[in-house]
C-alpha cells in the first residue's frame, strides 16, 4: 500500500531541514502543510522554503496563493487528495510536512460536514464583531465551546467567528462537528512528530524571530500595507509589526510580542497534536532513529502488502 508520511510539530522545532533530508532519502517531493506559506508574499515571516531548498527537493503548496485569495482546510483536503492521486502513480511514499493542525487533520481524517450558516446568523455575528470586538466573541466562545476556545488562536477572527456561527446556528458546540468525520484514505498514514524540551524550543523561537527581523521582515510588511484587511495578514509577526507602522507600538515591544505570541502558538500546536496517539515522537536532532523507524515501518508495510498479494 502507498504511504503518506506526515512530519509534524510546533513552529521552529526544526521540520524544514529534516523534511528535506527525508524527502531526498525517500526520493519524493514535499507537500507543504503550513497554511501561511501558501501565500507568495509571506516569505520571511512564515519561514517559507527558500529557492535553494525548493530546487533541492520539489515542493507543492508553497507560494501558490495571492493575499486576497480565499483558502480553507476543506479546499486543502480536496487539493491534496487530487495531488496524491497523481503523485502516488510515481512514488510509493510521499512526505507531507508542516504544523497547521486543521490542514493535517483535513488530509488524515477529512473535514466534517459543517452545517450551512444562514445569512441572518452571519449578519448578526458580523454586527456584534464590529460593535463589541473580537474579545467579546471569544468570551462567548468560552461559554459555548470551552474545548475549542482553548486551542483556537484568539486573534484569528475568521475561525472565532465561524465557531460562534456554528454554535448559534445548531445549538451545539463547534467541537462536536469537528470530530465526527473520519474518511478512509486509499493510502497508509504514518505520523512522525518532532518536539524539543520547552526551554530549547522557546530559545529557537526567539532566535528565529530575531533572524526574521535581520532578514528584512519589517520591509516585507511595509510592502503589504494595501492588503492589511486580508485574513492572510492576521498572522503572528505581521499583525504586530502593523502596530509599529501605525505608530502604536515601538519596534522593540512588537518584536517581544511576536516572540511571545509565537511561543503561545507553539504550545497550542502541541496541545492539539498530543491528542493523537498515532503520532510517534522524536527529537529533531535524532535523525538516525527517525530514519531507522521510518525504514523499518515502510519495510514492514511492503512485506505485509506482498503477503496479502
Amino acid at each position: 500500500m502507498k504511504t503518506l508520511v506526515v512530519l509534524l510539530g510546533p513552529t521552529a522545532v526544526g521540520k524544514t531541514e529534516l523534511s528535506l533530508s527525508l524527502a531526498e532519502r525517500l526520493g519524493c517531493p514535499i507537500i507543504n502543510c503550513d497554511s501561511r506559506q501558501l501565500f507568495a508574499d509571506l516569505k520571511i515571516g512564515t519561514a517559507a522554503p527558500t529557492e535553494a531548498q525548493m530546487q533541492r527537493v520539489p515542493h507543492y503548496f508553497v507560494g501558490t496563493m495571492k493575499l486576497d485569495d480565499y483558502y480553507s482546510a476543506a479546499r486543502y483536503e480536496t487539493d491534496v487528495m487530487k495531488l496524491t492521486a497523481t503523485l502516488f502513480q510515481q512514488h510509493d511514499t510521499l512526505l507531507l510536512s508542516g504544523g497547521c493542525m486543521m490542514y493535517i487533520d483535513a488530509v488524515c481524517q477529512g473535514i466534517d460536514d459543517i452545517p450551512t450558516i444562514s445569512e441572518e446568523i452571519r449578519t448578526q455575528v458580523k454586527t456584534e464583531l464590529k460593535e463589541k470586538g473580537l474579545e467579546s466573541l471569544m468570551d462567548e466562545l468560552r461559554q459555548l465551546d470551552s474545548e475549542y476556545s482553548t486551542i483556537v488562536d484568539p486573534q484569528n477572527t475568521r475561525r472565532v467567528v465561524h465557531a460562534i456561527e456554528v454554535c448559534r446556528m445548531t445549538g451545539q458546540t463547534y467541537t462536536s462537528y469537528r470530530v465526527r468525520a473520519h474518511k478512509e484514505r486509499p493510502f497508509r498514514i504514518l505520523k512522525i512528530g518532532l518536539n524539543r524540551p520547552r526551554e530549547e524550543l522557546f530559545e529557537r523561537i526567539n532566535k528565529r524571530v530575531d533572524q526574521m527581523m535581520e532578514d528584512g521582515m519589517m520591509e516585507e510588511v511595509k510592502k503589504l500595507i494595501a492588503f492589511r484587511h486580508c485574513n492572510a495578514l492576521n498572522t503572528v509577526g505581521y499583525k504586530e509589526l502593523l502596530h509599529v507602522i501605525d505608530g502604536e507600538w515601538p519596534l522593540e515591544m512588537a518584536v517581544e510580542r511576536i516572540k511571545k505570541n509565537t511561543r503561545v502558538y507553539a504550545k497550542k500546536q502541541l496541545t492539539w497534536f498530543r491528542r493523537d496517539e498515532s503520532i510517534r515522537w522524536f527529537h529533531p536532532d535524532d535523525k538516525e532513529h527517525i530514519e531507522s523507524y521510518l525504514n523499518l515501518t515502510l519495510h514492514e508495510n511492503q512485506a505485509n502488502t506482498t503477503q496479502d498479494i
